[in-house]
C-alpha cells in the first residue's frame, strides 16, 4: 500500500500540529512560509491582513502528520487577535529581522505572550533571525541571537534567508524532529525522505491548491549551512 493510500485511509486519525508565526511587521513571516511551501520568494512586500492559514500533509516513512501554519499580522491593530491563535499551538516561531534591532528587541514580548497562553512546557519555541543575505546591513549578530534564545528558553534558534532559501528546510527539519510524533523514532532516516503532495487552504481565498513535493532530505550544501544554526 502506498504512503498516499495509507494516508487517505488513516486521514481521520492524522496527528495535527499547529504552528503559529509571530513577530513584528515586515520581518518575513509570510516569506518564510511561502519559501517552505512553494520554494518561491516575492520581492513585493504585502502586509498580512489579520490571520492567514495554510495546511500541509506530510508523509514521513510510516508516519503521516499535518502541519497547520498560522501566519499572523505584525501590525499593531491586529494584536488583539493573536492570543487566541497562540492558545492551542504546538510550535511558536518568533521571527525578527537581523537588519532591524527593534524587531529583535520585541522578541521578549512575543515570548512572554506565548508563555502566558501556553506555559513553558507545552510549546516548542523557535527564534528565527531572518534576512541573513543582508549581512552588510546587520544590526543583530548571530551571537546575540543565540544568547537571547538561551536566556528566553527557546528550543531552536536559527538564522534564515527566505530570499535565497538559506536554512529554511533545516528549520522545518529541526521542528519536525522536535515533534512528539518523532520522539520515539530512533531511526531518523525517515526525515531524509521526500514529503508527498498535500493541500493548502488559505483563509483569504478558501481555495485548495497543490503545493507539490517538499523535500527536506539533507544535502551537502545544507550540511555546510549548519554552521549558521544551533539547537539551543
Amino acid at each position: 500500500m502506498s504512503g498516499a493510500t495509507q494516508a487517505r485511509k488513516n486521514n481521520k486519525s492524522l496527528s495535527k500540529y499547529k504552528i503559529v508565526f509571530l513577530g513584528e511587521q515586515g520581518v518575513g513571516k509570510t516569506s518564510l512560509i511561502t519559501r517552505f511551501m512553494y520554494d518561491t520568494f516575492d520581492d513585493h512586500y504585502q502586509a498580512t491582513i489579520g490571520i492567514d492559514f495554510l495546511s500541509k500533509t506530510m508523509y514521513l516513512d510510516d508516519k503521516t502528520i499535518r502541519l497547520q501554519l498560522w501566519d499572523t499580522a505584525g501590525q499593531e491593530r491586529f494584536r488583539s487577535l493573536i492570543p487566541s491563535y497562540i492558545r492551542d499551538s504546538r510550535v511558536a516561531i518568533i521571527v525578527y529581522d537581523i537588519t532591524k534591532k527593534k524587531s529583535f528587541e520585541f522578541i521578549d514580548k512575543w515570548i512572554e505572550d506565548v508563555k502566558n497562553e501556553r506555559g513553558e512546557e507545552n510549546v516548542i519555541l523557535c527564534i528565527v533571525g531572518n534576512k541573513s543575505d543582508l549581512n552588510d546591513e546587520r544590526q543583530v549578530s548571530t551571537e546575540e541571537g543565540e544568547q537571547k534564545a538561551k536566556i528566553l528558553g527557546a528550543n531552536i534558534f536559527m538564522e534564515t534567508s527566505t530570499k535565497v532559501g538559506y536554512n529554511v528546510k533545516n528549520l522545518f527539519k529541526k521542528i519536525a524532529k522536535s515533534l512528539p510524533e518523532f520522539q520515539d523514532d530512533n531511526n531518523n532516516t525517515a526525515l531524509d525522505k521526500s514529503l508527498s503532495k498535500g493541500n493548502n487552504t488559505s483563509s483569504t481565498n478558501n481555495q485548495d491548491k497543490s503545493t507539490g513535493v517538499i523535500d527536506i532530505s539533507t544535502t551537502n550544501n545544507e550540511n555546510n549551512e549548519q554552521a549558521g544554526a544551533c539547537q539551543c
